[in-house]
C-alpha cells in the first residue's frame, strides 16, 4: 500500500469516522443509556481504531498521532458548528488556522 491516495483517503477515513463518533456521542448525552446515537458512536470510535492501526503500519506513531487527532479536532468543531449549531468564535477559528499549520508542518517533515 505505498499508494498515497489510498494512504491519505485511509487518514481520511479514520478521521471522518473518529469525528461521527463525537458527533453521535454528543448527541446521544444526557439520554437513556441505550439510544441509537451513543451504539453508532461506540460503533463508529471502533470502525476508526481499525483504519488507525492500519494507518499505524505504515506511518510513524509521531506523526500519525498528530495528524490524524489535529484534523479530528478541526473536523469536530467544524461540523459542531454546522451540524449542532454551535457557536465558533474567533479565537476558536484563530487557533484551527495555528493547528492546521502545524499538522502541515508535521506532515510536511516526514519526507
Amino acid at each position: 500500500m505505498n499508494n498515497p491516495i489510498v494512504f491519505s483517503l485511509l487518514i481520511l477515513i479514520t478521521v471522518g469516522l473518529n469525528t461521527l463518533a463525537q458527533n453521535l456521542l454528543k448527541l446521544g448525552s444526557g439520554q437513556n443509556p441505550l439510544n441509537i446515537y451513543l451504539l453508532g458512536g461506540i460503533i463508529s470510535y471502533g470502525l476508526s481504531a481499525v483504519f488507525y492501526v492500519v494507518v499505524l503500519g505504515k506511518l510513524n506513531l509521531s506523526v500519525a498521532y498528530p495528524v490524524i487527532i489535529g484534523l479530528t479536532i478541526i473536523v469536530t468543531m467544524i461540523t459542531g458548528a454546522v451540524i449542532l449549531r454551535e457557536k465558533i468564535l474567533f479565537s476558536q477559528w484563530l487557533g484551527m488556522g495555528l493547528m492546521l499549520s502545524g499538522i502541515g508542518a508535521i506532515a510536511l517533515g516526514k519526507h
